[in-house]
């Protein structure tokens, strides 16, 4: 199983590129005969990256950041450099992509997927909005178009 996952917030301009990254996903792959092909926005949700993540053979998470870096910037780190374990806290609004990588790792071993792929864009804006910024459109193709690849990479390998 491939699941792939954008996350973000919808209302923060640029912090929504994940999810508008996994909606255009949805819609490319609709019809197409791929089974065990899983495209989800989970938001800010970090559980359910986890949860969405589990029984996987690959992983994919799509998402903003800020680095002071030229805006529309990609990165594409493997999951083991970003996964983190939580700090301990009573709000599970405070468990995010990063921890839900730990955590699935050490929650349910095997059954979670080691290989991960995470790409971030860096975002120019991260203010209250709707749009996201005009110097992001060329990275956002560009990811898409490198997840279709290794959505298709994937299935003839298989």
């Amino acid at each position: 199983m491939l699941t792939i996952i954008g996350c973000g917030n919808l209302n923060r301009c640029d912090d929504a590129v994940g999810v508008i990254i996994a909606q255009e996903l949805q819609e490319m792959f609709k019809e197409t005969n791929y089974s065990n092909l899983h495209i989800y926005d989970c938001g800010t949700a970090g559980m359910e990256v986890m949860f969405q993540a589990r029984g996987s053979q690959k992983l994919i998470i799509v998402d903003a950041c800020s680095t002071d870096s030229q805006p529309g910037t990609v990165y594409k780190v493997p999951g083991e450099e970003l996964e983190e374990l939580p700090e301990a806290s009573y709000s599970l609004h405070d468990f995010r992509w990063d921890h839900a990588l730990a955590a699935g790792r050490k929650i349910f071993k095997e059954n979670f997927p080691n290989d991960v792929t995470v790409y971030l864009i860096e975002a120019e804006n991260l203010d209250l909005g709707l749009e996201i910024s005009p110097s992001l459109q060329p990275a956002v193709k560009q990811v898409i178009d490198s997840i279709e690849q290794e959505i298709n990479n994937f299935y003839a390998q298989s």
